[in-house]
């Protein structure tokens, strides 16, 4: 999707409280909900109607990090039947996760310019104000 992303403000009926990641996310994907879910709470952006897109966030995460294990261990090539060497399969997997992921992370305000758009629309909450910068 092309275009400036809306920005991001608490609503009614965010969400200051999150259950816990559901049981069938991967343990990568619930560690990954353990993470964002308490900026979450405090930003309450998120409606109970958002929480499969958070699910998808995560997942998207834990696969991440399961590709990238995969080819850790098995390298980035292998050979096939005919013995040339190739890619490894979990390339494909990993590339398509990884935009999924920002995509994703850019709707639940989660990247830095999401982030920065909330704060400014909810009057610039700076963490840096009382260092002098």
């Amino acid at each position: 999707m092309k275009g400036r992303k809306p920005e991001l403000k608490a609503v009614d009926g965010g969400l200051s409280r999150f259950p816990p990641a559901p049981s069938w996310l991967p343990d990568e994907a619930k560690a990954e909900w353990k993470r964002v879910t308490p900026g979450l709470k405090q930003r309450q952006t998120l409606t109970k109607e958002d929480l499969p897109v958070l699910e998808a966030y995560c997942l998207a995460a834990g696969t991440i990090r399961r590709m990238q294990q995969v080819i850790a261990v098995e390298g980035d090539m292998v050979t096939n039947d005919k013995g040339d060497q190739k890619r490894h399969p979990a390339f494909q997997t990993l590339f398509q996760s990884l935009t999924e992921f920002r995509r994703l992370a850019a709707e639940l305000g989660l990247s830095p310019a999401s982030r920065n758009k909330a704060l400014s629309a909810n009057g610039g909450n700076d963490d840096l104000a009382d260092l002098d910068l």
